[in-house]
């Protein structure tokens, strides 16, 4: 055997012993519901976030909406946040193609534990929740980090990422958050999560005065991120004129 032949038949085993690099999932859009469990949030509140986000994933519409897409599914996590410095809770990314597994998410959502409390860490939060997106297999056009909560963040003890670097994060990424204020605590967090925390295309801010409205909020809310063709989310728009505009939001470009 010449040297020739040696030098084809290394290579040859070179490629064969290199493992195959995983095929990425694609999916017609990443979406993480990030959810305050701050010391601001109790227990009763937390849990109507939860049923907020069960409720709407059970919804005929949502799974219609998500299979309007050009693949017909999406992929879903839910990220629990806190205290800045506590790591945050992560759900696990789920496929969701329609009732089935919407119901699977759902189940999920509603049955979840509460583990963290204390100060309002919303930039670590989204943070991390962006890099969790980087590595999780997953490929979308469309990437959406979905914020709830009722307060501002706390004022740092130590360095952290606070939520205008995050959010400055998520623009280079092409990663769009929007948000759902809850209005028990700060009147005007809603004019805060615009300054500090929406970005990207088709970026919006809404609001609900109390938790108990809080499941109708997110299901409005998710049917504008899920829904994948501008017209549709027009159509919204027009419905939106019979409605209080803290329901609703307002949509910006920033």
């Amino acid at each position: 055997m010449n040297i020739r032949c040696i030098l084809v038949l290394f290579a040859v085993l070179m490629v064969a012993a290199t493992p195959a690099r995983a095929q990425e999932t694609v999916v017609d859009l990443e979406l993480a519901l990030a959810v305050d469990a701050s010391a601001s949030v109790d227990d009763a509140e937390f849990r109507l976030q939860l049923d907020g986000i069960a409720y709407a994933f059970r919804d005929p519409e949502i799974h219609a909406a998500i299979e309007s897409g050009q693949l017909g599914r999406i992929a879903v996590t839910m990220v629990v946040w806190a205290e800045a410095k506590i790591p945050k809770d992560f759900a696990g990314w789920f496929i969701v193609d329609g009732a089935t597994t919407a119901e699977q998410f759902a189940d999920l959502v509603q049955t979840y534990p509460r583990r963290l409390t204390g100060g309002t860490g919303l930039g670590e939060g989204i943070a991390k929740t962006i890099a969790d997106m980087d590595k999780n297999g997953i490929t979308a056009e469309r990437l959406v980090i979905d914020v709830s909560g009722d307060g501002e963040e706390t004022a740092p003890r130590d360095f952290i990422v606070m939520a205008t670097q995050a959010r400055a994060m998520a623009r280079a990424r092409g990663i769009t958050i929007n948000g759902l204020a809850v209005l028990n605590e700060v009147p005007d967090l809603d004019d805060w999560y615009r300054r500090h925390v929406q970005t990207g295309a088709r970026s919006f801010v809404m609001s609900v005065q109390r938790y108990e409205d809080f499941a109708l909020a997110m299901r409005r809310k998710l049917l504008r991120e899920i829904e994948p063709l501008p017209e549709l989310s027009m159509r919204f728009h027009d419905a939106c004129r019979s409605m209080p505009v803290a329901i609703c939001g307002t949509l910006a470009s920033n």
